[in-house]
């Protein structure tokens, strides 16, 4: 594709100004580990909010969705969807306790709520564990979506695609801390929405697609537009439906859906002026992140099937992009090829936008477990303010290298989805019950990570074909995950001591104001049941209203009306 001047302009344009915030915060952000990981404890619960979706909004996000959609139509988002509940479940439940605590990462809670070496070697595995592993895995993700962008816009190699969105991103990310992300994540998610909107809606009026109405009813989208799989085919509602709402959203552990609370989105709450800001950021971003921002992606994943109705058509288009790239998630990008110089140009700065809004921030997440959960802990206590945030510098280098290294060798968004989905089988419910049951314990922790990584290695181990291993879809293998690690944990608890008395006194007297721990209990359960009824009901009344059927739309936005009253009229016992 030949960019003219002015989308050069815009892209330029906007690079600029995400470099220049990052200058222009570098000097209050490098004072010290607090503002440089936390941004000083003083941000509003808008800015909070508007950085978690920002961060959810990454490049390879659209290519995963529309890949989704032609491969098993709407109903196969629910293989995300479902982790409404998780969400929900952290805002009324557990926000205003991570903020309570006061600590600086979610890893430091294990030292708060686990006693002995067993909590100090829990807290430092795991720093290096997600710090590094988990996270140079999900942004190798997104750093692949960035090639294959890179590839059919600019016809960019890997390599050179990977050295121009990782090194700007890295720059910034260096000189401006949190804040310089929160900033820049503020500017980059309205420039990511407003650029996925406008370009679904050029994209569905043009001559080719010919207007919704004309989407809707083409006979190679009219059997994807369903938003619940076909019930008399179970091979399909049983992996799109069932097991993500009755299994997976409270068993699984994954990045910005982790049950209860965990990583960035903590790192956010912990960032806010006080436990209501933690609360009302986390409720924003799950009602954007679920209920507004799928439907422009979903759109241009049902045109992709007009346009590119199989893959032989997609590599037929990109004959020279490398095979192993030709996957359902490269028809996002595909479909950008259509627009027009200037809007092109703005959407390019979207992709961009979102790309640097989840990087930058997994940058600073990841180096901040690496200081404060395994440098000033193990290796030097005694480090002084400058030298945890010069740590934190080498450590944001290292794993964006090591990202990028690995996204060479991937070949699809989702292959990274399944691979997290797998790892965290059967860890989410300890995550959940860890703050009310004392027998949790470091053990606990422990044995569910192990066992579930172990699981998943054999998983992908027989996928390579070096170990025989009995043929399972991905969604059994990850019930087999699931009812293993947590009986594996469950058990461990039973057998193990729990933490010392004095120890489970001192976190509840900070967390729970040895105050009853189920206080309120029947409140936060209706602001949860109402926020799951609100965000669906938004999610499927815009579905309808985009498909032509209003009255259904109206019906379901009534019944959105309602969910978040719910919510209203519970709020003030929910932060209390």
């Amino acid at each position: 594709m030949e960019l003219s001047a002015l989308d050069i302009a815009i892209i330029l344009a906007f690079f600029g100004l995400y470099l220049i915030t990052g200058i222009h915060v570098a000097k209050q952000s490098g004072k010290n580990a607090t503002n440089f990981f936390l941004s000083g404890r003083n941000m509003p619960w808008w800015l909070l909010g508007v950085s978690m979706v920002a961060t959810t909004f990454a490049a390879d996000t659209p290519g995963l969705v529309a890949g989704i959609v032609r491969k098993n139509g709407v109903s196969g988002n629910w293989v995300w969807w479902c982790f409404l509940l998780t969400g929900m479940l952290t805002v009324f439940f557990y926000s205003k306790l991570w903020r309570k605590s006061n600590i600086a990462t979610d890893l430091e809670f294990y030292e708060i709520r686990y006693s002995g070496k067993s909590a100090a070697f829990l807290r430092g595995f795991r720093a290096i564990y997600l710090g590094l592993f988990f996270n140079i895995v999900i942004m190798a993700g997104v750093c692949l979506a960035a090639i294959k962008i890179g590839h059919v816009i600019f016809d960019l190699s890997a390599i050179n695609s990977l050295l121009i969105a990782c090194s700007i991103t890295t720059i910034y990310s260096l000189l401006g801390g949190l804040k310089g992300v929160l900033l820049t994540d503020f500017l980059q998610f309205g420039v990511a929405l407003g650029g996925s909107i406008w370009a679904a809606c050029y994209i569905i009026n043009m001559e080719q697609i010919g207007g919704l109405e004309q989407l809707v009813n083409h006979p190679n989208v009219a059997d994807n537009l369903n938003f619940f799989p076909d019930f008399s085919q179970p091979k399909n509602y049983i992996p799109l439906l069932i097991i993500p709402l009755a299994v997976q959203w409270w068993s699984v552990w994954y990045p910005g859906a982790e049950p209860g609370g965990g990583g960035y989105i903590v790192q956010r709450m912990l960032a806010a002026k006080d436990k209501q800001h933690a609360t009302k950021a986390t409720l924003f971003f799950n009602i954007m992140h679920y209920a507004v921002r799928p439907w422009p992606w979903i759109l241009l994943g049902l045109a992709s099937l007009i346009i590119y109705p199989d893959i032989a058509s997609l590599a037929e288009a990109f004959p020279d992009l490398d095979k192993s790239f030709i996957k359902p998630d490269l028809s996002y990008a595909a479909m950008l090829k259509m627009l027009p110089h200037g809007l092109i140009g703005l959407v390019v700065t979207s992709l961009i936008a979102a790309f640097m809004s989840t990087i930058s921030t997994h940058l600073n997440w990841g180096s901040s477990y690496i200081v404060n959960d395994f440098y000033t802990r193990f290796i030097r206590p005694e480090a002084s303010e400058k030298q945890q945030v010069i740590i934190g510098r080498i450590s944001i280098i290292i794993m964006m290298f090591a990202s990028a290294s690995l996204a060479l060798v991937l070949e699809e968004a989702k292959e990274a989805f399944n691979l997290l989905l797998q790892i965290g089988a059967g860890t989410g419910l300890l995550f959940i019950i860890r703050w009310f049951w004392k027998r949790v314990n470091p053990y606990s922790e422990i044995t569910a990570m192990s066992v579930s990584f172990l699981i998943a290695l054999i998983f992908f181990l027989g996928d390579q074909g070096r170990i025989p291993l009995i043929d399972l879809a991905d969604h059994w293998r990850l019930v087999v995950g699931v009812i293993i690690t947590t009986s594996a944990w469950v058990t461990v608890s039973l057998l193990t001591s729990p933490s010392s008395s004095s120890k489970l006194a001192s976190f509840n007297k900070l967390i729970f104001d040895n105050d009853s721990k189920f206080r309120y209990f029947k409140a936060k359960m209706i602001g949860f049941l109402g926020g799951i009824i609100g965000v669906y009901a938004v999610l499927f009344g815009t579905g309808f209203i985009l498909y032509g059927n209003h009255l259904k739309g109206v019906i379901s936005l009534i019944f959105s009306i309602i969910g978040f009253s719910l919510i209203w009229k519970n709020w003030k016992k929910v932060v209390d």
